[in-house]
């Protein structure tokens, strides 16, 4: 289980495939509790003779080791600071950082660190490793891992590689299982307790022991906030296409790094990431606080962020589909088998496991499935494509850049008869009319129903507004004048 360094791997495979196994053992009812382990220097720290006879084991040749051999020796180090170059000291051990063999030659020496993990599951990636087991009794799921963290720090030692005991921690995911108030402690060989924690950084998503991804989400909040407060800052600066690049290069990616993970997120803290987005789209295209979000999408042609994640996500049920994910993904889809021979079974379509509550249906075995399956309601594949053209069939299924039902200038719509608010805004209109041309500009237009837009232009001639040109914008008048000519 090394993700790391590898063709087709990834942070986002390894972390989903730890997800799916947690989701799954939570919608069994299950206590699943995890170590993250941290090593100290990890790279820095890998002995080359353990190394050179890691690859002898490997089934190198003789004129191979004999190359490493002489790849490792006679290495030296030295720093320069203000022109001054200190004196060389010699490298006796580690991987060459930055060079192309370093992480290869490192995953093949922490690899068989995998093999000490025992009952428990294990994912390594480079030196970043998670050690997770679970079980419906938690006294038994505590002794267990602590049995698994127990051996991998002796297989640790073999290779001479330090626990960094300060940032190796403790997690319990738990949603509604009882919980003691004292959880019995997790312990290195040395003695010390590691901490239990409620949130974890890892591979850059913060995992939160209730799964709900409220801390990854508020730090991308304040991490977007930051980038778009500075381009608010030195917007003078800026043309509208170098806004527009800015943006481009420096927002997206960063909402877009993870986001099939924690896609699963309540829509309540999702929102909180179309507020930035919004934001960020403000800065470009200088629209009003007022303006729909749906108009903000077509003033730059970008989709919103679902439809962002929901286009990535299906991207890699395809890439599972193809094998172009570690097997460790591909082997929890499933292409279902036709019993019988109608339309719809010419379409591929994959097996939907059975789950026992909602979180089941969280996880990548179910909701790849079911996702999939749902596609293929309108896409129809019958065949498997090439990756180009299923991104191009996909990008014409998902053209719409919002996923609400608003429409622009959808007036016709109200719940509100019209002369129930002709005459409410005859009747309250005449009290303060300053007040009320002052709220026209507050509000956006695209609320008013047609019915009130009639009651406004009425309330504008009745008491001759339209002399004062300070009270009202003549955009904002030329709006509602055309809205009105156009519903009647």
């Amino acid at each position: 289980m090394q993700s790391g360094f590898r063709a087709g791997h990834g942070c986002t495979s390894a972390t989903l495939k730890v997800l799916n196994d947690i989701l799954t053992a939570i919608d069994k009812k299950h206590y699943c509790a995890a170590v993250f382990i941290d090593l100290a220097k990890a790279f820095d720290s890998v002995n080359h003779h353990i190394l050179i006879g890691r690859l002898d084991s490997l089934g190198f040749s003789n004129d191979c080791l004999a190359w490493f051999t002489n790849y490792f020796s006679d290495r030296v180090q030295c720093v320069k600071s203000e022109g001054l170059l200190s004196g060389p000291l010699a490298v006796s051990m580690g991987v060459p950082q930055g060079s192309i063999l370093g992480p290869t030659l490192f995953s093949v020496s922490i690899n068989e660190v995998a093999l000490a993990a025992g009952e428990s599951l294990i994912h390594l990636y480079a030196d970043d490793t998670i050690l997770y087991t679970s079980g419906p009794s938690l006294d038994t799921v505590l002794t267990t891992l602590q049995a698994s963290f127990n051996a991998i720090q002796l297989s640790f030692r073999g290779l001479q590689l330090l626990l960094n005991t300060s940032k190796t921690k403790c997690m319990l995911f738990n949603r509604s299982l009882p919980v003691p108030i004292r959880l019995s402690n997790i312990t290195t060989l040395d003695g010390s307790d590691l901490e239990y924690v409620d949130n974890y950084k890892y591979l850059g998503v913060w995992l939160d022991c209730k799964l709900s991804f409220q801390t990854h989400i508020k730090h991308l909040q304040s991490k977007v906030k930051s980038r778009i407060g500075f381009l608010f800052r030195n917007k003078a600066s800026f043309t509208h296409a170098a806004k527009h690049t800015l943006v481009k290069l420096t927002i997206p990616p960063i909402l877009d790094f993870g986001d099939v993970i924690y896609k699963i997120a309540s829509n309540t803290l999702l929102n909180k990431l179309d507020a930035v987005y919004h934001s960020a789209i403000r800065f470009v295209t200088k629209a009003p606080y007022t303006t729909h979000h749906c108009d903000l999408y077509a003033l730059v042609g970008w989709p919103s962020l679902h439809t962002r994640r929901q286009t990535l996500w299906l991207h890699v049920i395809y890439k599972t589909l193809l094998g172009k994910v570690p097997p460790y993904l591909s082997s929890l889809v499933t292409i279902a088998s036709p019993t019988c021979s109608t339309r719809s079974s010419r379409y591929i379509s994959l097996v939907t496991p059975k789950t026992n509550y909602f979180f089941g249906r969280l996880s990548f075995q179910f909701s790849a499935a079911n996702d999939w399956n749902e596609l293929q309601t309108s896409l129809k594949l019958e065949t498997l494509i090439s990756l180009t053209s299923f991104k191009h069939q996909l990008s014409e299924q998902l053209t719409d850049y919002c996923t609400c039902t608003y429409s622009t200038y959808n007036l016709a719509q109200t719940t509100t008869s019209f002369p129930t608010v002709f005459y409410l805004f005859i009747y309250f209109a005449p009290l303060h009319p300053i007040i009320f041309i002052s709220t026209l500009h507050i509000l956006p237009l695209q609320i008013y129903p047609s019915s009130v837009l009639l009651a406004i232009l009425y309330l504008l001639c009745h008491h001759g507004l339209f002399a004062f040109t300070s009270l009202i914008s003549p955009h904002l008048l030329t709006s509602y004048i055309d809205l009105f000519i156009l519903y009647y």
